[in-house]
């Protein structure tokens, strides 16, 4: 797998000063936790769910969930088991037969025992599994979610991610949110090896207090939800090697069909000869929030995001892309030489690069960038999201 592989390698090269590079299910846990990007979420009793999952992974998805919890009514859920451990065994069989790879897949559960119940049902096809979202994640729930993942790893003898939900409402609200993210600290830092990722439940917050953000605003415009992001940051996300990724909330708006994209009159290199519907780089007036939001994710310490539409893939991986000048920067302050720290003039010449402050930072640029790519210095996200529906 590798972001942006789906469009042709010569448009590829045109578009980055460093192509994404290549990784796998079995890649170190610190490139997966970041190579996620827009993880999209597919209810588990899709019947054609094989057939979806292989749909958009040629379109540039790399992470799925397929959920057993609140996507589906709780009359569906044994349905949903079923449907998945065919739908398994449709990918192995057509991987086997010389099938293109899936993308990293995980299955959200309701309970601990579904864990080790699914893992055994699944047998020879585990290996198409990446891991278990684990959903309103507290220590006390957290607990017995982990030993199973531990048992289940155990009987499959392949590596199995975690990735929390964090959503519950002792987490919300200000007189338990203290004690609550200490425990979870703690009960994934017991368990580190195995979480790959801790995943926001934003919507859950909202609903504790009959909130919902209309389409022109974005999680953070919400107070009691930006404050709780900003506080999981803070004791969950540090720098220090303490923290975890902690990817975006869910953007919930999206138009009909599959198309958010207006067309528009210059024409893109990378689209010569092409229908005119796929000569587009604006975006609608009811996507600015979604965009508006992976920039503020970025900025308050998130990486990837979930999605619950495909149109919000491509948009995610586009802003997720190094451009050059933080690439530049990034290598300036990670230069031996200035092991010693100091200040730089940029190589843009339009900012400080402090040396000892910024190298988190610039450390955390340059594994993003090898994830999703350094672009080309006159690339920007409209070519980046144009080449990406062409191809």
């Amino acid at each position: 797998m590798r972001h942006f592989g789906h469009i042709p390698s010569a448009a590829r090269h045109g578009l980055f000063h460093r192509e994404p590079a290549e990784f796998t299910a079995d890649s170190p846990s610190r490139t997966l936790a970041v190579a996620l990007g827009a993880t999209l979420y597919s209810p588990a009793t899709r019947p054609r769910l094989a057939d979806d999952i292989r749909k958009q992974a040629a379109r540039g998805v790399v992470s799925m969930v397929l959920c057993l919890e609140d996507s589906i009514s709780d009359a569906d859920v044994e349905a949903g088991e079923e449907n998945l451990v065919r739908q398994f065994r449709d990918l192995a069989d057509a991987r086997a037969a010389g099938g293109p790879d899936v993308p990293l897949l995980f299955v959200r559960v309701r309970e601990p025992d579904q864990i080790t119940d699914l893992t055994a049902r699944l047998g020879d096809t585990i290996g198409l599994l990446s891991g278990f979202v684990l959903p309103k994640f507290t220590e006390a729930r957290g607990t017995a979610f982990l030993e199973a993942l531990t048992r289940a790893e155990h009987n499959a003898g392949r590596r199995l991610y975690a990735m929390p939900v964090l959503e519950s409402p002792e987490l919300l609200h200000l007189e338990t949110r203290a004690e609550t993210l200490a425990g979870i600290a703690s009960i994934t830092d017991k368990y580190r090896e195995r979480v790959l990722a801790l995943r926001l439940g934003v919507t859950d917050f909202c609903s504790a207090y009959g909130l919902r953000r209309s389409p022109d605003m974005t999680a953070y415009d919400v107070k009691v939800v930006a404050h709780v992001i900003a506080d999981v940051v803070n004791v969950l996300g540090r720098a220090d090697g303490t923290g975890f990724t902690i990817t975006g909330p869910v953007w919930e708006y999206f138009r009909p069909g599959e198309r958010m994209f207006k067309p528009q009159l210059r024409r893109s290199p990378f689209l010569e000869g092409r229908a005119e519907d796929l000569r587009t780089a604006l975006i609608e007036h009811d996507m600015d929030g979604l965009l508006r939001e992976i920039e503020l994710d970025r900025a308050n310490g998130l990486l990837g995001k979930t999605c619950i539409h495909p149109t919000h893939v491509l948009p995610v991986h586009a802003l997720s892309v190094v451009s050059h000048e933080e690439w530049s920067d990034a290598q300036d302050i990670l230069r031996p030489e200035q092991g010693g720290g100091g200040v730089l003039r940029s190589a843009y010449t339009n900012k400080m690069n402090e040396v000892k402050p910024h190298r988190a930072w610039a450390e955390r640029t340059l594994v993003r960038a090898e994830v999703f790519g350094v672009a080309r210095e006159d690339v920007g996200f409209v070519e980046l999201l144009t080449a990406g529906l062409a191809g």
